[in-house]
């Protein structure tokens, strides 16, 4: 669950923030006057997303292709 934090106190402990957010997977909801205004969670990594691009790829070329005939370009735009 995030922790409530004003914005006063996340600029005067910044560092510390973003030290637990690394180490500790914490998060923060940054309020302005009461209002929340920006939420400071830990980022995705790149195993993350190679992990997903990977499915993705898989499951595209899993997929069989489709003909669809001839086609000009300016048939693929509204008019």
């Amino acid at each position: 669950m995030d922790q409530t934090i004003s914005a006063a106190e996340a600029n005067r402990s910044f560092s510390r923030l973003l030290r637990e957010v690394r180490e500790e997977g914490r998060s923060f909801v940054v309020t302005s006057h009461g209002t929340p205004v920006a939420r400071l969670v830990p980022c995705a990594t790149d195993v993350a997303r190679e992990t997903a691009r990977e499915a993705l790829l898989s499951r595209l070329a899993a997929q069989p292709a489709v003909e669809i005939g001839r086609w000009a370009r300016d048939e693929l735009y509204e008019r």
